[in-house]
C-alpha cells in the first residue's frame, strides 16, 4: 500500500498535488503531466536498485552497460533521465525542459517504449515552474522498493486514471474502464495460458486485469501473450506507459491506428479477447468503405450508423476455434434492429456464438449513465472432456444482474468482491461439469479463500439466471436482453396462511378508515371555529 502522509493516503496527496496546476492546465492534460513523471520516478527506482546490485556483486565497470539492465526487465537510464538528477534540479526555471529530455532520453534507450512517453510536453505547456516543483516534491515521496513496488506504483496509476476518467466526463471513458466490470470479464474467461487481444485497448486495464487474475490463481504470467490496438495517440501512450511500468510486454503495434482501417494484427487468433468498444460509434466509416471485408464474410455488412455489430465481428474473426470474448456494449446492442443489426444479431445466434449475456446495474461508468451490458462468445460450446466442460451447443446462459453492486459514493455504483465470484461462479457451474471456486491470493500472496469451496450446481433461478435455448431465443425474436428468459424472483413465503393474511389486513384497513374519519371530523371543527364551515 502507498505510504501515508499527514493522515492522507499517497494517491490523494498527488491528486492534490496534481490540482494545483488548474488554471494552466486541463484536467485532460494534466493526466500526462502526473502519469509521465510518475513512470519516470518508477522506472528510475528500478534503475537505482539494479545498479545498486551491480555494485554489490563487484560489477562496477558495467554499470553504465545497458544489456546489465535489460537482462533483469530493467530499463537503462542515462544519467540525465534519473529521478535524482530531475529532483536535484527540481527549482531551476528550465525544470520542464529537462523532464523533457530525461523521458526523451528514456525512450531513445529502450525499444519497447518508442512511442509511448510525452514528446516535448512539459516545455509546451508552460507550466508554471513553482508548482511544478511541487509536484515533484509530491513525487519523489512514494516509495516503489518495497517488495510489492509494482502493485503500489500500480494502484497510484490506477487512482489517477480513475480520477482523470470522473474528471473529465464524457472523454474520460476513451481510456479506463471501471475496476469491477475488467474484474467480472477476467474471472468469467479466465485467461490463463495464450494470446489476449484488445482491438481498443485504452490505458490497457484489461491486460493489467489478466496478468492479476493469472497471478492470483497460482498461474504464470509468462503463460500470456498481449496483443492490442489504439486509436488515439495519447491514449496509446498511456497504455504503453501503464503496461511498461507493470512490466509487462505487449504488442500494441507499431502507431496509433484505426482498428477497422489499419488492423495491425491481421494474422492474429486470439485465445481470449477482452473490450469495451466506443458505445454506439456512429459514422465509424463511409457507404461505400469496407462493404467486402473479409471480417464481415458470411454476414450482413454492419451499418454505417453503429458500429457495435462492427465490433463484435471483428473480434469473432480474431478468435480462435476454442477461445472465448467477453465485452461490454450498450444494452440498444441486445435489442435493437435498426439498419440490420436484428439480422446480424439472428445470424449469430443460428451460428451458436452467443454463450452467455449479462444484464449489469447502472452507475457503474464514471462517464456515462446509459445501461450496458456484457456479451460473451465463443466458437465451441462441445463438450470438453479433459477441461471439464459439458455439451452446451444451443444453449445461452443469461444472468440479470441489475439488482447487485454497491454505491461508493453519491452517483457511482461498483460490483462488489461477493457479486463478481457469485456472477462467475454461476456462468462456470453451468459450462463445467463440477465446479468449485479457485483458491485466490490476497496483496501479499497468501491465500485467502481456501480450495475446494463449496461445489456450485449450476440451476435455473427466477429472475436472476436462466439456460435458453435456441428455441427460446426464437421465440422472443432474437432478443437477448436477460429480463426476457429470467422471469420475475420468487417472493419468499413468510408461512403465513392466506386467510389470516386477509383478516389481518383487513382489520387493519378497519382501524385507518376510522382514524380517517376521526381526522376528517376534527379538521371539519378547525374550520368551523375559524369561521369556514
Amino acid at each position: 500500500m502507498a505510504k501515508q502522509t499527514n493522515n492522507k493516503p499517497m494517491e490523494e496527496q498527488l491528486w492534490d498535488a496534481a490540482n494545483k496546476l488548474r488554471g494552466k492546465v486541463e484536467s485532460s492534460e494534466y493526466k500526462h503531466v502526473v502519469l509521465g513523471l510518475i513512470f519516470l520516478k518508477f522506472t528510475s527506482d528500478k534503475f537505482e536498485e539494479r545498479r545498486q546490485e551491480l555494485i554489490d556483486e563487484g560489477k562496477e565497470k558495467y554499470l553504465e552497460i545497458k544489456e546489465f539492465y535489460n537482462m533483469k526487465n530493467v530499463f537503462f537510464l542515462p544519467e540525465e533521465s534519473r529521478w535524482s538528477y530531475i529532483i536535484a534540479n527540481a527549482k531551476q526555471d528550465d525544470i520542464a525542459l529537462k523532464i523533457d529530455t530525461a523521458l526523451h532520453t528514456v525512450e531513445k534507450n529502450n525499444d519497447s517504449l518508442k512511442g509511448a512517453l510525452p514528446d516535448n510536453y512539459f516545455s509546451r505547456l508552460g507550466l508554471d515552474a513553482a508548482k511544478l516543483s511541487a509536484l515533484l516534491d509530491t513525487i519523489n515521496n512514494i516509495n516503489t522498493t518495497s517488495d510489492a513496488e509494482e502493485d503500489v506504483v500500480g494502484r497510484v496509476y490506477e487512482y489517477f486514471l480513475g480520477r482523470f476518467a470522473a474528471a473529465e466526463g464524457k472523454g474520460g471513458g476513451e481510456f479506463y474502464t471501471p475496476k469491477s466490470i475488467v474484474n467480472l470479464i477476467a474471472e468469467m474467461i479466465e485467461p490463463y495460458k495464450g494470446k489476449i487481444y484488445d482491438p481498443c485497448c485504452g490505458s490497457g486495464g484489461m491486460f493489467v486485469q489478466s496478468i492479476k487474475f493469472v497471478e492470483n490463481h497460482k498461474g504464470n504470467k509468462k503463460d500470456i501473450s498481449v496483443y492490442g490496438q489504439e486509436y488515439t495517440a495519447t491514449t496509446y501512450k498511456l497504455a504503453k506507459m501503464n503496461l511498461a511500468i507493470r512490466g509487462i510486454a505487449a504488442n500494441l503495434g507499431d502507431v496509433p491506428a484505426d482498428t477497422f482501417f489499419r488492423d495491425q494484427h491481421p494474422d492474429l487468433k486470439a485465445d481470449f479477447i477482452m473490450a469495451n468498444p466506443p458505445f454506439n460509434q456512429s459514422q465509424w466509416r463511409e457507404k461505400n468503405e469496407l462493404e467486402d471485408d473479409p471480417r464481415w464474410a458470411g454476414y450482413t455488412t454492419p451499418p454505417t450508423g453503429n458500429a457495435n455489430y462492427a465490433w463484435i465481428m471483428h473480434m469473432l474473426s480474431k478468435l480462435s476455434e476454442n477461445g472465448t470474448a467477453g465485452f461490454v456494449l450498450a444494452n440498444g446492442s441486445m435489442s435493437s434492429n435498426t439498419s440490420g443489426e436484428g439480422e446480424l444479431r439472428k445470424q449469430m445466434v443460428d451460428n451458436d456464438l452467443v454463450d452467455c449475456m449479462i444484464a449489469l446495474p447502472g452507475q457503474l461508468f464514471y462517464t456515462t449513465q446509459i445501461p450496458v451490458c456484457l456479451w460473451f462468445m465463443t466458437k465451441n460450446k462441445k463438450e470438453d472432456k479433459e477441461k471439464g466442460f459439458r455439451n452446451r451447443e444451443g444453449e445461452t446462459l443469461f444472468i440479470d444482474a441489475r439488482q447487485m453492486g454497491t454505491m461508493i459514493d453519491r452517483t457511482q455504483k461498483e460490483l462488489t468482491e461477493e457479486d463478481i465470484s457469485h456472477i462467475a461462479a454461476t456462468y462456470h457451474s453451468w459450462r463445467n461439469t463440477d465446479y468449485s471456486p479457485p483458491a485466490r491470493r490476497g496483496a501479499e500472496g497468501g491465500v485467502v479463500e481456501e480450495s475446494p469451496q463449496m461445489e456450485w450446481v449450476y440451476e435455473d433461478t427466477p429472475g436472476y439466471c436462466k439456460s435458453a435455448t435456441l428455441a427460446d431465443i426464437q421465440k422472443n425474436d432474437y432478443v437477448l436482453t436477460p429480463g426476457r428468459y429470467v422471469g420475475i424472483a420468487e417472493e419468499e413465503d413468510d408461512g403465513e396462511l392466506f386467510e389470516e393474511k386477509m383478516a389481518a389486513l383487513t382489520d387493519t384497513l378497519k382501524e385507518q378508515m376510522a382514524q380517517a374519519e376521526e381526522l376528517d371530523n376534527a379538521i371539519k371543527e378547525n374550520l368551523k371555529l375559524l369561521g369556514y364551515e
